[in-house]
Protein backbone atom coordinates (compact mmCIF):
# COMPACT_ATOMS: atom_id res chain seq x y z
CA UNK A 1 0.00 0.00 0.00
CA UNK A 2 1.28 3.49 -0.86
CA UNK A 3 0.71 6.41 1.49
CA UNK A 4 -1.57 9.22 0.40
CA UNK A 5 0.48 12.10 -1.09
CA UNK A 6 -1.27 14.49 1.25
CA UNK A 7 -0.10 12.60 4.30
CA UNK A 8 -3.17 10.53 5.08
CA UNK A 9 -2.85 7.03 6.56
CA UNK A 10 -2.59 4.09 4.14
CA UNK A 11 -6.00 3.19 2.79
CA UNK A 12 -7.51 -0.19 2.30
CA UNK A 13 -6.67 -1.06 -1.28
CA UNK A 14 -9.07 -3.99 -1.21
CA UNK A 15 -11.91 -1.62 -0.40
CA UNK A 16 -10.71 0.88 -2.98
CA UNK A 17 -10.87 -1.83 -5.60
CA UNK A 18 -14.36 -2.92 -4.53
CA UNK A 19 -16.52 -2.81 -7.70
CA UNK A 20 -19.65 -2.07 -5.64
CA UNK A 21 -17.97 1.00 -4.17
CA UNK A 22 -16.94 2.19 -7.62
CA UNK A 23 -20.44 1.69 -9.00
CA UNK A 24 -22.03 3.55 -6.10
CA UNK A 25 -19.55 6.42 -6.50
CA UNK A 26 -20.31 6.61 -10.22
CA UNK A 27 -24.07 6.63 -9.59
CA UNK A 28 -23.73 9.45 -7.05
CA UNK A 29 -21.52 11.38 -9.47
CA UNK A 30 -24.13 11.11 -12.21
CA UNK A 31 -26.97 11.91 -9.81
CA UNK A 32 -25.21 15.07 -8.67
CA UNK A 33 -24.82 16.45 -12.17
CA UNK A 34 -28.32 15.39 -13.22
CA UNK A 35 -29.86 17.13 -10.21
CA UNK A 36 -27.67 20.19 -10.70
CA UNK A 37 -28.60 20.46 -14.38
CA UNK A 38 -32.29 19.85 -13.67
CA UNK A 39 -32.40 22.54 -11.01
CA UNK A 40 -30.65 25.01 -13.31
CA UNK A 41 -33.05 24.32 -16.19
CA UNK A 42 -36.04 24.65 -13.86
CA UNK A 43 -34.70 27.93 -12.50
CA UNK A 44 -34.06 29.40 -15.97
CA UNK A 45 -37.52 28.38 -17.15
CA UNK A 46 -39.12 30.39 -14.35
CA UNK A 47 -36.64 33.11 -13.41
CA UNK A 48 -34.40 33.72 -16.44
CA UNK A 49 -35.25 37.44 -16.50
CA UNK A 50 -34.50 38.07 -12.85
CA UNK A 51 -31.27 39.91 -11.84
CA UNK A 52 -30.09 36.95 -9.79
CA UNK A 53 -30.05 34.62 -12.85
CA UNK A 54 -26.40 35.36 -13.81
CA UNK A 55 -25.34 34.71 -10.22
CA UNK A 56 -27.17 31.40 -10.18
CA UNK A 57 -25.58 30.35 -13.47
CA UNK A 58 -22.12 31.34 -12.22
CA UNK A 59 -22.55 29.55 -8.90
CA UNK A 60 -23.82 26.45 -10.71
CA UNK A 61 -20.74 26.37 -12.94
CA UNK A 62 -18.42 26.92 -9.97
CA UNK A 63 -20.13 24.13 -8.01
CA UNK A 64 -19.86 21.75 -10.96
CA UNK A 65 -16.18 22.62 -11.39
CA UNK A 66 -15.38 22.23 -7.69
CA UNK A 67 -17.18 18.91 -7.59
CA UNK A 68 -15.26 17.64 -10.62
CA UNK A 69 -11.88 18.86 -9.37
CA UNK A 70 -12.43 17.66 -5.82
CA UNK A 71 -13.61 14.24 -6.86
CA UNK A 72 -15.63 14.06 -3.68
CA UNK A 73 -17.90 11.15 -4.67
CA UNK A 74 -14.92 9.13 -5.77
CA UNK A 75 -13.13 9.48 -2.45
CA UNK A 76 -12.01 6.01 -1.52
CA UNK A 77 -13.65 4.41 1.53
CA UNK A 78 -11.33 4.49 4.47
CA UNK A 79 -10.75 1.41 6.65
CA UNK A 80 -12.52 1.28 9.98
CA UNK A 81 -9.31 1.81 11.93
CA UNK A 82 -8.96 5.37 10.47
CA UNK A 83 -12.58 6.20 9.72
CA UNK A 84 -13.02 8.23 12.90
CA UNK A 85 -10.03 10.44 12.09
CA UNK A 86 -10.15 13.54 9.96
CA UNK A 87 -9.25 13.22 6.27
CA UNK A 88 -6.22 15.09 4.92
CA UNK A 89 -6.56 18.85 4.71
CA UNK A 90 -6.78 19.14 0.90
CA UNK A 91 -9.65 16.69 0.72
CA UNK A 92 -11.43 18.38 3.63
CA UNK A 93 -10.97 21.77 1.96
CA UNK A 94 -12.44 20.51 -1.31
CA UNK A 95 -15.49 19.11 0.46
CA UNK A 96 -15.92 22.35 2.42
CA UNK A 97 -15.74 24.43 -0.76
CA UNK A 98 -18.41 22.29 -2.42
CA UNK A 99 -20.75 22.49 0.60
CA UNK A 100 -20.29 26.28 1.03
CA UNK A 101 -20.88 26.94 -2.68
CA UNK A 102 -24.00 24.79 -2.63
CA UNK A 103 -25.29 26.53 0.52
CA UNK A 104 -24.86 29.97 -1.12
CA UNK A 105 -26.60 28.68 -4.22
CA UNK A 106 -29.52 27.41 -2.13
CA UNK A 107 -29.82 30.78 -0.43
CA UNK A 108 -29.98 32.49 -3.85
CA UNK A 109 -32.15 29.81 -5.47
CA UNK A 110 -33.89 27.44 -3.01
CA UNK A 111 -34.82 25.01 -5.80
CA UNK A 112 -31.22 23.77 -5.77
CA UNK A 113 -31.82 22.14 -2.35
CA UNK A 114 -32.18 18.60 -3.71
CA UNK A 115 -28.56 18.61 -4.87
CA UNK A 116 -27.93 17.80 -1.19
CA UNK A 117 -28.65 14.10 -1.81
CA UNK A 118 -25.19 13.19 -3.25
CA UNK A 119 -23.59 15.60 -0.78
CA UNK A 120 -25.02 13.54 2.07
CA UNK A 121 -23.27 10.53 0.60
CA UNK A 122 -19.98 12.45 0.26
CA UNK A 123 -20.16 13.60 3.89
CA UNK A 124 -20.82 10.11 5.22
CA UNK A 125 -17.94 8.66 3.20
CA UNK A 126 -15.37 11.35 3.90
CA UNK A 127 -15.81 12.67 7.44
CA UNK A 128 -15.54 11.05 10.87
CA UNK A 129 -18.85 9.72 12.15
CA UNK A 130 -19.77 12.59 14.47
CA UNK A 131 -18.76 15.27 11.96
CA UNK A 132 -20.60 13.47 9.16
CA UNK A 133 -23.80 13.36 11.20
CA UNK A 134 -23.46 17.08 11.99
CA UNK A 135 -22.98 17.97 8.31
CA UNK A 136 -25.95 15.80 7.35
CA UNK A 137 -28.07 17.68 9.90
CA UNK A 138 -26.88 21.01 8.45
CA UNK A 139 -27.66 19.95 4.88
CA UNK A 140 -31.07 18.68 5.94
CA UNK A 141 -31.84 21.96 7.70
CA UNK A 142 -30.99 23.93 4.55
CA UNK A 143 -33.22 21.65 2.48
CA UNK A 144 -36.12 22.17 4.92
CA UNK A 145 -35.66 25.96 4.89
CA UNK A 146 -35.45 25.95 1.10
CA UNK A 147 -38.66 23.93 0.78
CA UNK A 148 -40.46 26.25 3.19
CA UNK A 149 -39.23 29.27 1.19
CA UNK A 150 -40.67 27.82 -2.01
CA UNK A 151 -44.01 26.82 -0.44
CA UNK A 152 -46.90 29.34 -0.42
CA UNK A 153 -47.64 28.47 3.20
CA UNK A 154 -46.15 26.46 6.04
CA UNK A 155 -46.65 22.69 5.83
CA UNK A 156 -45.45 20.17 8.37
CA UNK A 157 -44.64 17.57 5.72
CA UNK A 158 -42.03 19.94 4.29
CA UNK A 159 -40.21 19.63 7.62
CA UNK A 160 -40.81 15.94 8.35
CA UNK A 161 -40.22 14.70 4.78
CA UNK A 162 -36.60 15.87 4.26
CA UNK A 163 -35.66 14.95 7.82
CA UNK A 164 -37.12 11.45 7.44
CA UNK A 165 -35.40 10.91 4.08
CA UNK A 166 -32.05 12.11 5.46
CA UNK A 167 -32.39 9.95 8.56
CA UNK A 168 -33.32 6.89 6.53
CA UNK A 169 -30.51 7.43 4.02
CA UNK A 170 -27.98 7.91 6.82
CA UNK A 171 -29.16 4.80 8.68
CA UNK A 172 -29.05 2.66 5.53
CA UNK A 173 -25.60 3.91 4.57
CA UNK A 174 -24.23 3.43 8.09
CA UNK A 175 -25.66 -0.09 8.29
CA UNK A 176 -24.25 -1.01 4.88
CA UNK A 177 -20.85 0.39 5.83
CA UNK A 178 -20.79 -1.57 9.08
CA UNK A 179 -21.79 -4.73 7.27
CA UNK A 180 -18.97 -4.14 4.80
CA UNK A 181 -16.56 -3.59 7.69
CA UNK A 182 -17.61 -6.84 9.34
CA UNK A 183 -17.30 -8.70 6.07
CA UNK A 184 -13.88 -7.19 5.46
CA UNK A 185 -12.80 -8.11 9.00
CA UNK A 186 -14.06 -11.65 8.48
CA UNK A 187 -12.13 -11.93 5.23
CA UNK A 188 -9.00 -10.60 6.95
CA UNK A 189 -9.46 -13.15 9.74
CA UNK A 190 -9.88 -15.95 7.21
CA UNK A 191 -6.77 -14.89 5.33
CA UNK A 192 -4.79 -14.62 8.56
CA UNK A 193 -6.07 -18.02 9.72
CA UNK A 194 -5.16 -19.56 6.38
CA UNK A 195 -1.66 -18.13 6.62
CA UNK A 196 -1.28 -19.39 10.19
CA UNK A 197 -2.53 -22.81 9.14
CA UNK A 198 -0.10 -22.89 6.24
CA UNK A 199 2.74 -21.90 8.58
CA UNK A 200 1.71 -24.63 11.04
CA UNK A 201 1.59 -27.20 8.26
CA UNK A 202 5.04 -26.13 7.11
CA UNK A 203 6.40 -26.49 10.63
CA UNK A 204 4.80 -29.91 11.00
CA UNK A 205 6.18 -30.90 7.62
CA UNK A 206 9.65 -29.79 8.66
CA UNK A 207 9.43 -31.78 11.89
CA UNK A 208 8.10 -34.86 10.09
CA UNK A 209 10.84 -34.61 7.48
CA UNK A 210 13.44 -34.16 10.20
CA UNK A 211 12.18 -37.31 11.93
CA UNK A 212 12.17 -39.19 8.63
CA UNK A 213 15.73 -38.11 7.89
CA UNK A 214 16.92 -39.10 11.36
CA UNK A 215 15.39 -42.57 10.97
CA UNK A 216 16.82 -42.98 7.47
CA UNK A 217 20.29 -41.98 8.63
CA UNK A 218 20.05 -44.31 11.63
CA UNK A 219 18.91 -47.30 9.58
CA UNK A 220 21.39 -46.80 6.72
CA UNK A 221 24.52 -44.76 7.25
CA UNK A 222 24.81 -45.11 11.03
CA UNK A 223 24.14 -48.84 11.07
CA UNK A 224 26.51 -49.41 8.18
CA UNK A 225 29.29 -47.43 9.83
CA UNK A 226 28.69 -49.33 13.08
CA UNK A 227 29.02 -52.66 11.24
CA UNK A 228 32.19 -51.50 9.52
CA UNK A 229 33.67 -50.46 12.84
CA UNK A 230 32.93 -53.85 14.44
CA UNK A 231 34.34 -55.78 11.47
CA UNK A 232 37.52 -53.73 11.32
CA UNK A 233 38.00 -54.03 15.07
CA UNK A 234 37.60 -57.81 14.77
CA UNK A 235 40.14 -57.80 11.92
CA UNK A 236 42.64 -55.92 14.08
CA UNK A 237 42.23 -58.37 16.94
CA UNK A 238 42.83 -61.44 14.73
CA UNK A 239 45.33 -60.00 12.24
CA UNK A 240 48.43 -61.43 13.93
CA UNK A 241 47.06 -64.85 14.93
CA UNK A 242 44.55 -65.57 12.12
CA UNK A 243 45.28 -63.46 9.00
CA UNK A 244 42.75 -65.37 6.88
CA UNK A 245 39.90 -64.58 9.25
CA UNK A 246 41.07 -60.97 9.49
CA UNK A 247 41.09 -60.63 5.71
CA UNK A 248 37.55 -62.06 5.66
CA UNK A 249 36.45 -59.40 8.10
CA UNK A 250 38.04 -56.72 5.91
CA UNK A 251 36.32 -58.11 2.79
CA UNK A 252 33.00 -58.08 4.60
CA UNK A 253 33.63 -54.51 5.78
CA UNK A 254 34.42 -53.55 2.18
CA UNK A 255 31.11 -55.04 1.03
CA UNK A 256 29.25 -53.16 3.74
CA UNK A 257 31.03 -49.97 2.71
CA UNK A 258 29.98 -50.41 -0.93
CA UNK A 259 26.39 -50.99 0.11
CA UNK A 260 26.48 -48.03 2.48
CA UNK A 261 27.78 -45.83 -0.33
CA UNK A 262 24.91 -46.92 -2.56
CA UNK A 263 22.46 -46.19 0.25
CA UNK A 264 24.00 -42.74 0.75
CA UNK A 265 23.64 -41.90 -2.94
CA UNK A 266 20.03 -43.04 -3.01
CA UNK A 267 19.39 -41.27 0.26
CA UNK A 268 20.61 -37.99 -1.29
CA UNK A 269 18.26 -38.51 -4.24
CA UNK A 270 15.39 -39.63 -1.94
CA UNK A 271 15.00 -42.97 -3.72
CA UNK A 272 14.07 -46.41 -2.44
CA UNK A 273 16.57 -48.50 -0.47
CA UNK A 274 19.32 -49.93 -2.64
CA UNK A 275 18.18 -53.53 -2.14
CA UNK A 276 14.63 -52.68 -3.21
CA UNK A 277 15.86 -50.69 -6.19
CA UNK A 278 17.46 -53.83 -7.63
CA UNK A 279 14.03 -55.34 -8.24
CA UNK A 280 12.31 -58.44 -6.93
CA UNK A 281 10.32 -56.69 -4.21
CA UNK A 282 10.63 -57.01 -0.48
CA UNK A 283 11.32 -60.76 -0.51
CA UNK A 284 14.39 -60.37 -2.74
CA UNK A 285 15.58 -57.39 -0.71
CA UNK A 286 15.37 -59.40 2.54
CA UNK A 287 17.41 -62.21 0.96
CA UNK A 288 20.08 -59.73 -0.15
CA UNK A 289 20.14 -58.27 3.36
CA UNK A 290 20.49 -61.73 4.91
CA UNK A 291 23.35 -62.65 2.58
CA UNK A 292 25.18 -59.44 3.37
CA UNK A 293 24.72 -59.76 7.16
CA UNK A 294 25.70 -63.43 7.30
CA UNK A 295 29.31 -64.09 8.24
CA UNK A 296 31.57 -66.08 10.50
CA UNK A 297 29.85 -64.86 13.66
CA UNK A 298 26.22 -64.68 12.51
CA UNK A 299 24.08 -66.71 10.16
CA UNK A 300 20.90 -65.08 8.85
CA UNK A 301 18.13 -67.11 7.24
CA UNK A 302 15.04 -65.90 5.38
CA UNK A 303 11.60 -67.56 5.32
CA UNK A 304 8.75 -66.36 3.09
CA UNK A 305 5.34 -67.62 4.13
CA UNK A 306 2.84 -66.38 1.59
CA UNK A 307 1.50 -69.50 -0.04
CA UNK A 308 3.29 -68.64 -3.25
CA UNK A 309 1.39 -65.37 -3.56
CA UNK A 310 2.97 -61.98 -4.20
CA UNK A 311 2.72 -59.78 -1.16
CA UNK A 312 1.01 -56.51 -2.23
CA UNK A 313 2.58 -53.61 -0.37
CA UNK A 314 3.28 -50.04 -1.35
CA UNK A 315 6.86 -48.89 -1.87
CA UNK A 316 6.66 -46.91 1.35
CA UNK A 317 5.57 -49.94 3.38
CA UNK A 318 8.21 -52.18 1.79
CA UNK A 319 10.91 -49.60 2.53
CA UNK A 320 9.77 -49.34 6.15
CA UNK A 321 9.82 -53.11 6.69
CA UNK A 322 13.25 -53.41 5.07
CA UNK A 323 14.61 -50.60 7.26
CA UNK A 324 13.21 -52.32 10.35
CA UNK A 325 14.88 -55.57 9.31
CA UNK A 326 18.18 -53.74 8.80
CA UNK A 327 17.96 -52.05 12.17
CA UNK A 328 16.94 -55.24 13.95
CA UNK A 329 19.84 -57.23 12.46
CA UNK A 330 22.25 -54.44 13.35
CA UNK A 331 21.03 -54.65 16.96
CA UNK A 332 21.36 -58.44 16.88
CA UNK A 333 24.93 -58.25 15.66
CA UNK A 334 25.95 -55.47 18.03
CA UNK A 335 24.14 -56.38 21.25
CA UNK A 336 22.75 -59.90 21.35
CA UNK A 337 25.78 -62.14 20.79
CA UNK A 338 23.55 -64.42 18.72
CA UNK A 339 24.91 -67.00 16.28
CA UNK A 340 21.70 -67.35 14.24
CA UNK A 341 18.96 -64.95 13.20
CA UNK A 342 15.87 -65.52 11.09
CA UNK A 343 13.80 -63.15 8.96
CA UNK A 344 10.25 -64.40 8.40
CA UNK A 345 7.82 -62.58 6.11
CA UNK A 346 4.22 -63.75 6.41
CA UNK A 347 1.19 -62.79 4.32
CA UNK A 348 -2.04 -62.95 6.31
CA UNK A 349 -5.55 -62.00 5.21
CA UNK A 350 -5.38 -58.40 6.34
CA UNK A 351 -1.74 -57.72 7.09
CA UNK A 352 1.89 -58.50 6.28
CA UNK A 353 4.04 -59.52 9.24
CA UNK A 354 7.82 -59.40 9.50
CA UNK A 355 9.46 -61.39 12.33
CA UNK A 356 13.12 -60.98 13.23
CA UNK A 357 14.21 -63.71 15.69
CA UNK A 358 17.63 -64.46 17.19
CA UNK A 359 19.09 -66.97 19.65
CA UNK A 360 21.12 -64.38 21.55
CA UNK A 361 21.29 -63.47 25.19
CA UNK A 362 17.93 -61.68 25.17
CA UNK A 363 16.85 -58.73 27.32
CA UNK A 364 13.94 -57.35 29.28
CA UNK A 365 11.66 -55.37 26.87
CA UNK A 366 9.99 -53.59 29.77
CA UNK A 367 13.33 -52.06 30.74
CA UNK A 368 14.00 -50.76 27.20
CA UNK A 369 12.50 -47.34 26.61
CA UNK A 370 13.55 -47.17 23.02
CA UNK A 371 15.38 -43.89 23.63
CA UNK A 372 18.94 -43.53 22.45
CA UNK A 373 21.28 -43.94 25.39
CA UNK A 374 24.68 -43.74 23.72
CA UNK A 375 24.17 -41.21 20.95
CA UNK A 376 24.37 -43.84 18.22
CA UNK A 377 20.78 -43.98 17.01
CA UNK A 378 17.09 -44.18 17.72
CA UNK A 379 16.71 -47.97 17.93
CA UNK A 380 13.29 -49.33 18.82
CA UNK A 381 11.83 -45.82 18.99
CA UNK A 382 12.51 -45.25 15.29
CA UNK A 383 10.97 -48.62 14.39
CA UNK A 384 7.82 -47.83 16.35
CA UNK A 385 7.61 -44.43 14.63
CA UNK A 386 7.77 -46.08 11.22
CA UNK A 387 4.96 -48.45 12.14
CA UNK A 388 2.80 -45.65 13.49
CA UNK A 389 3.14 -43.75 10.21
CA UNK A 390 1.88 -46.83 8.36
CA UNK A 391 -0.89 -47.63 10.82
CA UNK A 392 0.92 -50.80 11.85
CA UNK A 393 2.23 -52.23 15.10
CA UNK A 394 5.58 -53.28 16.54
CA UNK A 395 5.96 -55.87 19.30
CA UNK A 396 9.02 -57.38 21.01
CA UNK A 397 9.13 -60.67 22.89
CA UNK A 398 12.28 -61.47 24.83
CA UNK A 399 13.67 -62.54 28.15
CA UNK A 400 17.23 -62.68 29.48
CA UNK A 401 18.96 -65.80 28.13
CA UNK A 402 16.12 -66.73 25.73
CA UNK A 403 16.81 -64.67 22.61
CA UNK A 404 14.37 -62.15 21.15
CA UNK A 405 11.63 -61.87 18.51
CA UNK A 406 10.68 -58.55 16.97
CA UNK A 407 7.36 -58.48 15.09
CA UNK A 408 6.30 -55.68 12.73
CA UNK A 409 2.80 -55.87 11.21
CA UNK A 410 1.50 -53.62 8.42
CA UNK A 411 -2.20 -53.54 7.34
CA UNK A 412 -2.49 -54.61 3.71
CA UNK A 413 -5.66 -52.65 2.88
CA UNK A 414 -4.00 -49.30 3.59
CA UNK A 415 -0.87 -49.90 1.56
CA UNK A 416 -1.90 -51.46 -1.76
CA UNK A 417 -2.49 -48.25 -3.72
CA UNK A 418 0.97 -48.15 -5.28
CA UNK A 419 2.35 -50.75 -7.59
CA UNK A 420 4.89 -52.78 -5.68
CA UNK A 421 8.38 -52.73 -7.02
Amino acid sequence: MRPDPSGSPPEDTASAADPDERRLATVMHVVFYVLLATCLVRFLQRHAEEPRAPWVIALTLVLALLYAIGGVPNARPRPERVRDTWPPAPRLARLGAVVVTWAVLVVVAPSFAWVAVPLLYAALRTLPTAAAYALVAFLTLLVVLAQLALAPRFSLDLVIGPAAVATLATAVFTHARRQADRQRALIDDLIRTRRELAATERREGVLAERQRLSMEIHDTLAQGLSSQQMLLQAALRTWENDPATARGHVRTATSVTEHNLAEARRFVHDLAPADLARGGGLEAALRLLAARESGADLTVRVHIDGGGRTIPLSDRAQSALLRIAQGALANVREHSGAGTAALTLTRLDDQVVLDVADDGRGFDPAADTGAPSDGRGHGIRAMRARMRQLGGTLAIESAPGEGAVLTAAVPVTQHTEETPR
